[in-house]
């Protein structure tokens, strides 16, 4: 007989969702070089499903902050997890019929609308699991009750979920070979399908306990400078994030000369583990850092993270920057999202939908700038002769030049902090 459900399972339920979450965002730029070499896409192409994909839950994010509250939280989340499953299938099948009909745009036209479908789903999830959490009773959280820390180890799931799907998805790649890719969409569609029955069974807390029934709206949301220094320091953190974490894998392969399964291990995988031990971290010892101090110092790491894996030609070098780079972003979105529910405590789903919205946006400028800047420089005339210079192919030198113009979003992050602290409000 199946046990009474509690709110720690609610808790479990948010946690495996942010596990699939990190399937949809993590999943698909393992096989980036399989769809350049099986397709024939570009890095443009590449870049452009990474910027539909975020565009997509943009979109999802904004009708969520419309329509959650009243079609309620439960459902949304039951819809989130049908289009996740949905998606995932989808990728396994559709673009190897389409390729079979239509060549290589027709392959790339079912890509897109994979990554569509899902990322309907992770759009709803992001933007409902959060407020969940911050409804949950203290006494049933991990965390101890402090609000920012139960954040933190909620986004520490999405982690473990990127280390879960790089390193399981690689190692087995790497015995059944890339032809047979579309197992992993398929395999890791379990997750979801799991999570959606363990949710109809959970209780849902009433959002208006914490003030989110009769919360901010957006316009109330939109008067305070500090909700929009907020939303900049959120497209700064998904665009840090996500700009090294979706072009490690194809940057240790192409630009470093090492293995895919390399490449994986050493990539994504370390990126992964960084971050989710940054935000274990956190979530234990929280309470004795100040947001703003920590926020800045993930920065300014960040920043030397880019310019090590950019402008140092040594592998080891470059993979130690991808690596840290994940301990440097680790804070930047949790850390965001808890500083401004701490500023506006009946913010609600309307907050946590336009921080999502932020955070989406960045998400998907900073890989797809990464992937047009490495298409542009890798094709003007003299690149193979400049990147002589450094030792470094055309490929790679457009490679590099993507990554260092991604600098940039750490240091948003770095200027929309100092204006945050500038304001001298109590956060």
């Amino acid at each position: 007989m199946l046990h009474r459900a509690t709110y720690k399972d609610t808790m479990y339920v948010c946690f495996i969702g942010y596990v699939v979450q990190a399937v949809l965002v993590n999943l698909p730029p393992l096989f980036f070089v399989t769809f350049q070499d099986f397709f024939g896409a570009s890095f443009e192409q590449i870049g452009r499903l990474v910027l539909i994909n975020f565009c997509t839950q943009i979109v999802t994010d904004l009708a969520a902050v419309r329509w959650a509250d009243r079609i309620g939280y439960r459902a949304g989340l039951v819809i989130a997890h049908l289009c996740s499953l949905a998606g995932l299938l989808m990728m396994c099948l559709l673009p190897q019929l389409l390729f079979a009909v239509g060549g290589s745009q027709a392959a790339y036209a079912g890509l897109v609308v994979s990554t569509m479908v899902f990322a309907v789903g992770g759009g709803l999830i992001e933007v409902l699991i959060s407020p969940l959490i911050e409804a949950l009773p203290s006494d049933e959280r991990l965390s101890g009750g402090m609000k920012s820390a139960a954040m933190s180890l909620l986004h520490s799931f999405y982690c473990w979920g990127q280390l879960s799907v790089c390193l399981l998805t690689t190692l087995l790649l790497q015995l059944v070979g890339t032809r047979y890719w579309w197992i992993f969409p398929f395999c890791w569609a379990m997750l979801p399908l799991f999570n959606l029955f363990y949710l109809l069974r959970v209780p849902i807390p009433k959002m208006q306990e914490t003030g989110e029934g009769g919360g901010l709206n957006l316009r109330q949301l939109f008067s305070s400078g500090l909700f929009w220094i907020a939303m900049i320091l959120m497209m700064a953190a998904g665009a840090s994030e996500l700009s090294m974490s979706q072009w490690a894998s194809l940057f240790a392969e192409k630009a470093l000369g090492v293995s895919k399964v390399v490449g994986d291990l050493l990539g994504p995988c370390l990126f992964a583990l960084f971050m989710g031990l940054g935000r274990a971290a956190y979530a234990r010892m929280g309470e004795r850092i100040r947001l703003d101090h920590g926020l800045m110092s993930c920065a300014l790491l960040c920043i030397c993270c880019y310019s090590l894996t950019v402008f140092v030609h040594l592998p080891v070098f470059s993979f130690a920057g991808c690596a840290l780079c994940g301990l440097s972003v680790s804070l930047m979105w949790p850390g965001t999202l808890s500083l401004t529910a701490r500023r506006f405590p009946t913010g609600g789903t309307a907050m946590f939908g336009m921080l999502a919205v932020c955070g989406d946006i960045g998400c998907s400028i900073g890989p797809w700038v990464t992937g047009l800047v490495s298409d542009a420089v890798s094709q003007l005339p003299g690149a193979d002769a400049w990147g002589g210079e450094w030792g470094l192919n055309a490929e790679q030198l457009g490679l590099k030049a993507g990554l260092g113009v991604a600098i940039v979003f750490p240091l948003m992050m770095l200027v929309g902090v100092l204006l945050l602290r500038s304001r001298k409000e109590k956060v």
